[in-house]
């Protein structure tokens, strides 16, 4: 692990740094153009990988990221980009000959499925379906695909909308469903499909047996997301269409998973416990089941109670899970018969993602470390040491100095837990100097900081769409930047993860404070240079901070929840905050008064950057603008930016750059650094 030895080492002093600002080599503007790298996923024989590389495009009118896929032999003695033009083609899956390799893409205006060879040349579709394909797997026997769609649009849905009657009715969504299709008899381009499952409930997750002739589901009552915790798993015969149900306890099934000879399935669940906390703190614990039906067996827990699936090992044995290990993660094997958890060996540092297993036991992920870029490693059960395949960015910010991360902790100011955090120090450090910090709060409260590369342009631990915190352009501009996991964070177990539970602000506060004031007695921080941003759950936190105390001179609230109780109604998961508080708000209006940045305004003096997306539905923009409102009423200094088309985290890279940029620049202003 990282220490901390060379810092509070420090000489103190009273200076604050002059860092120069001229001409800097990170900025948002440098860092958009890092790449994303997805999607990894290895042959049977374990000699292949194919994954996804994901580029911004700016020019002009364009403001996306284009994806492709691409190839890489083990050996190394082959590397190439495979598809190709300007749609995104995503999720490769090798059939399992390994003669070819299936992807979506919306070539064609919905998302479908295609196939090209290994060897490259042209892809062809293998659906022509007017919905857009979700997840999908092949058979074991290389004779179907099965996919889930979401159920398309009828010719009475298009006459309605042609007609100006297509109007919505709230929590009324269509239902997706499983698919198969016959690769075995091409028609026209493309090949025979046929609707496996239908009826009143919502396809979460399937997994095929090893014989081809079943598929085990899991399933809920609608596509709700707050009826998640009702999901159950039945199985499906791939030839007839019957469906029985398997699994159905007090909670969520899910993610079933058979075993190699078919025997077993393991999923996940929680367990039919009662829990307060169920319908946003999920605990989750690895469970085995007979495939034909019986009685459900759990396996060891886990040290994060948090598991994602991976396989079995070849022999049966044991189910591979990952999950998250405070700013790592970890890959763990729990033995069918229920005994233990081994933890396999991990990189000193780093973080290992994207796990994908094959049935020989062969690994491949993405691993990239504070210091290093993303790439593509392979791996395995036998041997689990990384082997680096792939150099996608080995000239991306070529010659450039980049600042160091460490790792740090600190004891709670009520002594309950032990806080972690990652500590990017300000590009060309001087002992004899003291900063400015920016402290990073990251969304959940169930998020956590890991030990992602911090020339990345997102936030750390997000790949797909993209919150704006260019870790490396704060330090380049001077700053410390601490990213701390307060209590509430995964990977550090059930109890700490709950510890949030009615105690959204007080307990989380006084972590992040005890760690500034950490820093600030060591004398490399200046205590009157210091700013917070936070992003979702971060940016509630954040304008709930600024109610607290105005040590802080300017902060940037993202996608904030500000309001507590109108957040419950006007979210697409109203659940969410009532699960972490125990009661809906009619029935305990104080406590979401209590805790709701906006009831305390009057205290907050700090000037307040208010970011948001016009489409996020997570925490919808009205709840910034309440607090945006309130500041401007007050006469706080506050500027609202509202970035069209966005959903709860960014997917224009334009937009992305802008609020980077935006931010550094509130900051610098109110710390007179301009």
């Amino acid at each position: 692990m990282m220490k901390l030895k060379h810092l509070f080492s420090l000489i103190l002093t009273t200076s604050i740094s002059t860092v120069a600002l001229a001409q800097p080599t990170w900025t948002p503007a440098s860092m958009i153009h890092y790449k994303r790298v997805s999607n990894p996923v290895i042959t049977e024989d374990g000699k292949w990988v194919t994954y996804v590389v994901s580029s911004p495009r700016m020019e002009g009118e364009q403001s996306d990221f284009l994806s492709h896929i691409h190839l890489v032999s083990v050996d190394g003695t082959i590397k190439k980009q495979l598809t190709a033009g300007d749609k995104s083609c995503t999720n490769p899956r090798f059939s399992p000959d390994g003669q070819y390799i299936s992807f979506t893409s919306g070539r064609n205006g919905t998302n479908q499925l295609y196939l090209i060879r290994p060897t490259g040349g042209d892809a062809w579709p293998i659906t022509a379906q007017s919905g857009n394909i979700g997840a999908y797997r092949w058979s074991p026997d290389g004779k179907r695909i099965a996919f889930i769609m979401i159920d398309p649009r009828t010719p009475a849905d298009e006459k309605d909308r042609l007609e100006r009657r297509d109007w919505t009715i709230v929590d009324v969504f269509r239902n997706a469903h499983l698919y198969t299709i016959d690769l075995t008899q091409p028609q026209d381009g493309s090949c025979p499909v046929k609707q496996l499952t239908n009826g009143a409930f919502h396809v979460t997750a399937f997994n095929w047996s090893p014989d081809s002739r079943t598929i085990a589901f899991s399933h809920q009552p609608v596509s709700w997301a707050e009826r998640w915790e009702q999901q159950n798993i039945s199985t499906v015969a791939a030839d007839s269409g019957a469906v029985r149900l398997l699994v159905s306890t007090n909670g969520a099934d899910y993610n079933p998973l058979y075993s190699p000879d078919g025997e077993s399935i393991a999923f996940l669940s929680e367990g039919g416990q009662p829990d307060p906390l169920k319908k946003a703190v999920v605990t989750t614990g690895v469970y085995l089941v007979p495939a034909q039906g019986g009685a459900v067996r759990k396996l060891a827990t886990t040290p994060d109670e948090r598991s994602t699936l991976l396989g079995w090992t070849p022999d049966n044995r044991s189910i591979v899970v990952t999950e998250a290990l405070g700013t790592q993660t970890g890959v763990f094997l729990l033995p069918a018969t229920g005994d233990g958890v081994r933890a396999l060996p991990i990189p000193e540092k780093g973080i290992q993602q994207a796990h994908f297993l094959n049935r020989k036991g062969d690994l491949a992920y993405v691993y990239e470390t504070t210091e290093t870029p993303i790439e593509v490693y392979t791996a395995s059960l036998a041997n689990p040491t990384g082997h680096p395949l792939t150099d996608i960015h080995a000239s991306y910010a070529e010659g450039q100095t980049l600042a160091r991360t460490e790792l740090m902790r600190w004891k709670a100011r009520d002594g309950k837990y032990t806080i972690e955090s990652l500590l990017t120090y300000p590009t060309n450090y001087q002992s004899n100097r003291r900063y400015p910090l920016l402290l990073m709060i990251h969304g959940g409260p169930l998020g956590n900081w890991t030990q992602t590369y911090t020339g990345a342009n997102y936030a750390p631990g997000l790949t797909g769409s993209s919150v704006p915190y260019p870790i490396q352009a704060f330090a380049q501009q001077g700053y410390f930047v601490l990213w701390a996991n307060p209590r509430g964070s995964t990977g550090y177990g059930h109890a700490f993860r709950a510890a949030v539970y009615r105690n959204w602000s007080e307990g989380p506060y006084q972590d992040l404070m005890t760690g500034i004031d950490k820093l600030i007695s060591t004398g490399v921080v200046h205590p009157d240079s210091l700013v917070v941003s936070g992003w979702s759950y971060g940016g509630y936190l954040t304008a709930l901070m600024l109610t607290k105390t105005n040590r802080f001179k300017a902060a940037m609230a993202g996608a904030a929840i500000t309001n507590l109780m109108s957040d419950v109604g006007t979210t697409d998961i109203p659940y969410y905050v009532a699960g972490y508080f125990g009661k809906d708000f009619w029935n305990d209006p104080t406590i979401y008064a209590e805790q709701s940045p906006l009831f305390h305004v009057k205290q907050v003096q700090t000037p307040t950057l208010i970011i948001h997306g016009s489409a996020d539905m997570r925490v919808p923009p009205e709840q910034g603008l309440q607090f945006y409102r309130a500041l401007q009423q007050l006469g706080v200094p506050t500027q609202m930016v509202i970035y069209p088309r966005q959903p709860h985290a960014f997917t224009e890279p334009k937009f992305i750059q802008n609020a980077g940029e935006r931010t550094i620049e509130w900051f610098n202003k109110y710390l007179g650094r301009k």
